[in-house]
């Protein structure tokens, strides 16, 4: 099943602004799929992003959630605005293991000031196979972009 694609210029907005981010330079996450109102994150499963006993930590995964949901809200606002999140609650529903995480960030109530968004971590085994790690919902603020 193909997914609809964003137009290049926002495709390009989005991937410019998790490029500013350091953190998900740091954790080596990067955007697979800028679709209106959807987000893509993969993060590889490495050390560098594990607990104690070898899961990926819930900080790593609570921060790729956020960040798709932002950028999934970002994909439908104009190109004068940023996006923040104003808060996020994560369920984390089994140890985050697998060859990668993949978080999903759904945009379920678009506004012109507040977005509320879905957000679904999944662990992905080296066969494909998807599990279910952390589910959650957020709420974002559109703001404008600071003059440069």
């Amino acid at each position: 099943m193909e997914q609809e694609q964003t137009s290049p210029a926002v495709q390009k907005r989005v991937q410019d602004s998790l490029d500013l981010q350091g953190l998900m330079s740091h954790l080596g996450a990067r955007i697979t799929h800028i679709g209106p109102g959807r987000v893509h994150i993969v993060l590889p499963a490495r050390p560098e992003v594990t607990q104690q006993h070898g899961y990926i930590h819930a900080g790593a995964t609570s921060a790729i959630a956020d960040s798709a949901g932002g950028y999934a809200a970002l994909t439908l606002f104009d190109e004068d605005s940023e996006v923040l999140t104003v808060e996020y609650k994560i369920n984390l529903l089994a140890p985050a293991a697998g060859h990668h995480l993949e978080a999903i960030g759904t945009v379920l109530k678009p506004g012109r000031t507040l977005t509320v968004c879905q957000l679904e971590v999944y662990g992905v085994q080296a066969d494909g196979a998807k599990v279910p790690v952390a589910n959650g919902r957020q709420s974002l603020i559109r703001v404008d972009r600071p003059a440069e």
